[in-house]
């Protein structure tokens, strides 16, 4: 028996050393999308690595076989060959998926190297007991250990260079590196492996050295896997480029950059100029047009808003949709008034008409702006800043811009901890009831109270009414404010019965929310039930526009608690939307004449207006309140013109329980 090595020539050991060099670079290329992608696609990214790294390994090894010089004819067993690579995937993929977590360890680096040299050494044995040869493979231990040893630590320098460029998707030296490193392993652990293979052979075969007869199927699969990897590189680049890059980053609807595009554009792009500017947009009352005409015209008006809108900004920046009818427009190298311009052409471009399924539609927008480095010099600090600008514009009106100051900021800031704090106010006991007198000018006595609700911050005191109510109208928090203050007031009015300190109805206002539902009616009973209180000392005031919203159902619930016996105002008469021909429909017991006319009485406009109010009053026989009444001139006047009944700081400032029981026995109040 003799024993003869295997020769190679040195240009096939080149090429495969080339092919392995960029099986792995392109298997790395398609892992580093990995940190960039969530879930399926993340999963897809590694699947697609493992394979095309495994394929270019086991092509390799195949490719180093046939090109070689047996002295005897060797096939394969397609089997064990499909083994190897299956082998292959899985412990590529083990590896890449252990290494690639967000925060690396050490650990990680040292099992992932492991697990991926164990998978190519185990590639390369598997494949050579797929030979079918007639003779005996002797392999040098010592040898062998270092070949593979030589993987193992080669697969763990690569992949730690891997790590340098992991969230990198386009070329990197360092992803360079990594490739040669692991094409290194490879092309090394199979031809040092082979190289110290001795083959046994019969003397009578001849010595002579042979080409590989080719196997027709191994070739074919050889031929497919190579092509396999390619069409799975080139197939991942496409699919990144045009299917999951625009599914990440692009909002389907509009075509515009989506949060993600956002993010990548203020990243690379954005901050690069001396100044800059950063606009909030939505659409003013879009959500009605969602909800008359269908979300179908919805979506068409907001493909055609992104139209204008990219047509408005032109090349100077990018338009991006955040969701819903909220946009937001980067102009990175941008003046304020620049700025300013942009947003005026933006509102006009936005306000022209809009044909949409035969529906002619029209729309505005409102505007915040924020500017760098002024506002911020980082992408969240502009949009918040922007953000902040765009409520100011809604809340002073709509359909205009605002820019971005502190004084802004200040105020939306301090709104915001007012709404947070608002929230646990009623749990704590914060809120407190005082009583403001309604005086009878002719006969000297208090023909009544009104409740007004005071918010006692623990930090910030007292807060004003016309600061906090709006944000508890906003969040709704005013119905069971107005449910708490309801049995406060009916318990302490009763309380003022049992001690004979008065006997007179208190009024309390109420909320437009409060008719949701249609639950008034019980709400009020139960208070009264519960306090013992007789419902005609009790009067609820509402406001002219929430009697104007849906009047009907507003009309019937007022209907059922005057037969219930408490009392009705129409509270700010004359500086509402109500119609005069409804007026005497609305069930009401008395009129409030508004401040604003008393303040500017001597006015004779105002004085004519006031006039007319009580003697529309008069004539639908209802009573009148006087509100804002400060000067005996004022109060003189009133009883002119024939209003008794007043309230103001004349008569009795807006005082809490203590201090009103001490008021009524000094003006002797009458029961």
């Amino acid at each position: 028996m003799d024993k003869m090595g295997i020769h190679y020539n040195v240009w096939i050991v080149l090429l495969s050393f080339a092919l392995a060099a960029t099986a792995a670079y392109s298997a790395l290329n398609l892992i580093s999308q990995v940190s960039r992608s969530t879930c399926k696609i993340r999963r897809l990214w590694l699947i697609s690595g493992a394979c095309v790294l495994s394929c270019g390994i086991w092509t390799i090894h195949y490719v180093g076989i046939m090109a070689s010089r047996f002295p005897v004819e060797v096939n394969y067993y397609p089997g064990r060959a499909m083994l190897s690579l299956s082998v292959g995937v899985l412990f590529c993929y083990l590896a890449f998926r252990v290494t690639l977590v967000p925060r690396l360890r050490i650990w990680n680096l040292v099992v992932g190297g492991i697990l991926l040299g164990s998978g190519i050494s185990a590639m390369h044995y598997i494949g050579m007991s797929a030979m079918k040869i007639v003779t005996k493979i002797h392999y040098d231990i010592w040898i062998q250990a270092a070949a593979v040893t030589l993987v193992l630590v080669s697969s763990y320098i690569g992949l730690l260079m891997f790590h340098k460029f992991k969230e990198c998707a386009g070329f990197h030296r360092w992803k360079l590196y990594s490739a040669l490193f692991i094409g290194f392993s490879v092309t090394g652990l199979h031809y040092t492996s082979i190289r110290a293979s001795h083959f046994e052979y019969n003397s009578l075969l001849g010595s002579k050295p042979i080409f590989v007869e080719t196997d027709i199927v191994l070739l074919m699969g050889v031929s497919l896997v190579t092509l396999l990897m390619l069409a799975a590189s080139v197939g991942a680049v496409f699919l990144e480029h045009h299917v999951l890059e625009r599914m990440a980053y692009q909002d389907p609807l509009t075509e515009l950059p989506n949060r993600h595009g956002l993010e990548r554009y203020f990243k690379d792009d954005f901050f690069g100029s001396r100044s800059g500017a950063v606009f909030f947009m939505d659409i003013d009352r879009f959500k009605s047009i969602n909800d008359t005409l269908g979300h179908d015209i919805g979506d068409m008006l907001l493909q055609e808003a992104a139209v204008r809108l990219r047509r408005s900004v032109g090349v100077k920046g990018k338009v991006f949709r955040l969701g819903g009818d909220e946009f937001l427009i980067a102009l990175p190298d941008c003046t304020l008034e620049e700025a300013q311009d942009v947003a005026k052409h933006i509102m006009q471009e936005l306000k022209k008409f809009y044909r949409i399924k035969g529906n002619e539609l029209y729309i505005t927008a409102s505007l915040g702006i924020s500017m760098t480095p002024m506002h911020g010099t980082d992408r969240s600090a502009l949009m918040k800043a922007a953000d902040t600008a765009l409520y100011t514009s809604k809340d002073s009106g709509k359909n205009k811009f605002s820019v971005f100051d502190l004084e802004i900021n200040r105020h939306q800031l301090r709104r915001m901890c007012l709404e947070k704090d608002l929230c646990k106010a009623l749990a704590r006991s914060e809120f407190m009831v005082v009583y403001q007198p309604k005086w009878d000018s002719y006969m000297n006595v208090t023909v009544g109270l009104e409740a007004l609700l005071r918010w006692r911050h623990p930090e910030h005191g007292i807060i004003s009414p016309a600061e906090f109510i709006p944000i508890a109208e906003e969040t709704g928090l005013i119905v069971p404010i107005t449910h708490w203050m309801l049995h406060d007031v009916c318990s302490q009015n009763r309380l003022w019965h049992k001690e004979k300190i008065a006997n007179v109805p208190v009024s309390i206002n109420m909320s437009a929310r409060m008719f949701e539902g249609g639950s008034l009616y019980d709400v009020v009973e139960e208070a009264l039930t519960r306090s013992g209180l007789e419902s005609h000392f009790l009067e609820l005031e509402i406001t002219e526009s929430i009697a104007m919203i849906n009047m009907e159902e507003t009309v019937a619930q007022l209907s059922r608690l005057r037969m219930l016996g408490v009392r009705v105002s129409l509270d700010d008469f004359g500086t509402g939307f109500s119609s005069l021909g409804n007026l005497d429909e609305i069930p009401v017991n008395t009129l409030k004449i508004d401040q604003v006319f008393i303040r500017n009485s001597k006015m004779h406009s105002k004085k004519s207006i006031i006039s007319n109010i009580i003697a529309i009053a008069t004539n639908l026989n209802m009573e009148v309140v006087a509100e804002g009444v400060e000067t005996p001139e004022q109060s003189e006047l009133l009883q002119s013109l024939g209003c008794r009944v007043m309230q103001g700081y004349y008569y009795g400032r807006p005082m809490p329980v203590h201090e009103l029981g001490e008021w009524f026995i000094a003006n002797t109040a009458a029961s």
